[in-house]
């Protein structure tokens, strides 16, 4: 039985309930989309990860990035720059993983270091896990805790591993297994950390999947039933999936979507109001733009294509912008494409079902994304995009100035 239906089958009853309005807009009420473009900062080095959250308990959500050797974030709504820490190993910074896990109104967080792609059999020059201990003024230096880490260490997330609402535990994927070459060899070894009262003792790991062979990001989902948070992971081998079930880790194995080939670099979960289904970026680092509406058991899988004018696709967001009640999609790349060319792209669908879209180009040239996240920065009930670039060298905010018929619910 296909594992990934199954653990998205519950997902209509549990996004919130603003986003299934009775009667979506149709195609010819969909608002034309519109966007302000600031740039926050004009000289980032890579910008290998954002996050967003509440960094010094203001309640306005910052922006944090993982740069090329310093973790820095940017206060709201004036968006200074405040290094947390820099050159935690000889390599790139690579990840960062930024929530509230402790109700205190302000993020703990983590970030991924010693980026080595290349090196596999060595732990000692790949990877490397910190935890950031905050001070008492935010704005100062931040005390990394150097944790347990496998070699390629590549993304990370806070996942809500429930049932308690503050049992949250740090999940990071590495990009290979130990030994690995060309994605053969040993699986790679997804870990999930559990937090100690003392971030200085030692944090208890569990193997999550050792399954998939070449993983690149994953995407989570809020489930009800089991009052946890479930998850994709995009991989060379397709789509595989984990869980947390009775204080247990479990997960599925990598599946190959129809008309998947070498499985995709990015997912994310995609509500369409009355249906749901998810969206990718193929392969890795990829040319493609794919939706995948979520099907019944016995059902054939679809796939929609939304794009394939892409050059190495390498961010990837789903959420309601434009106040229809269904989510759309986000993409962008950070090589230059055909026609000589980065940017953004936000897909709209036209229909519940995920079987027709349009395409907007929500940035001309101006960013070679590397990461782009989307949040409500302002409180206007309209979903913003951040994205950072990499040949670009700049950090974004597409402000959302799009005249809604009724206010966006972001994911």
């Amino acid at each position: 039985m296909n594992r990934i239906k199954l653990l998205l089958a519950p997902i209509v009853v549990l996004l919130p309930s603003a986003v299934f309005a009775a009667d979506p807009p149709a195609a010819s009420d969909i608002p034309t989309p519109k966007f302000e473009r600031q740039v926050i900062d004009a000289k980032i080095q890579i910008g290998y990860g954002i996050a967003i959250g509440d960094v010094d308990g203001d309640g306005k959500p910052d922006i944090l990035l993982a740069d090329k050797k310093q973790i820095v974030w940017y206060r709201n709504p004036d968006w200074k720059r405040f290094v947390m820490a820099e050159d935690l190993t000889p390599q790139d910074n690579v990840c960062i993983a930024a929530r509230d896990i402790d109700g205190s109104g302000k993020v703990s967080v983590a970030v991924g270091a010693g980026w080595n792609p290349n090196e596999t059999t060595d732990p000692s020059k790949s990877g490397a896990v910190f935890y950031l201990i905050r001070p008492a003024d935010p704005t100062q230096r931040w005390q990394p805790v150097r944790l347990h880490h496998e070699v390629t260490t590549h993304r990370m997330q806070w996942v809500h591993a429930g049932p308690g609402k503050t049992d949250f535990q740090l999940v990071v994927v590495p990009l290979h297994g130990l030994g690995n070459k060309d994605g053969k060899g040993n699986g790679v070894r997804i870990m999930a950390y559990e937090r100690p009262e003392n971030p200085h003792d030692e944090w208890k790991t569990h193997v999550i999947s050792d399954t998939m062979h070449m993983t690149h990001n994953f995407d989570l989902r809020w489930d009800e039933s089991m009052g946890s948070e479930e998850g994709l992971i995009a991989g060379r081998e397709g789509i595989g999936s984990f869980s947390r079930v009775l204080d247990t880790w479990t997960s599925a194995p990598p599946e190959a979507m129809p008309g998947m080939k070498d499985g995709a670099g990015e997912v994310r979960f995609c509500s369409l109001g009355e249906s749901f289904g998810w969206a990718t970026i193929e392969p890795m680092h990829g040319n493609k733009v794919v939706f995948y509406p979520a099907s019944g058991i016995g059902e054939k899988q679809k796939r929609v294509s939304l794009d394939d004018t892409l050059s190495q696709g390498h961010g990837l967001a789903c959420a309601d912008l434009l106040g229809l009640k269904r989510w759309q999609v986000v993409a962008g790349w950070r090589a230059p494409n055909k026609d000589k060319k980065v940017g953004i792209k936000l897909y709209v669908p036209l229909d519940n079902k995920g079987e027709k879209w349009e395409t907007h180009l929500i940035d001309d040239n101006q960013m070679a994304c590397e990461d782009l996240k989307i949040a409500d920065l302002d409180a206007d009930g309209r979903p913003d995009i951040v994205a950072a670039g990499r040949a670009t060298h700049n950090l974004v905010i597409y402000w959302n100035r799009t005249k809604q018929q009724s206010s966006a619910t972001a994911k």
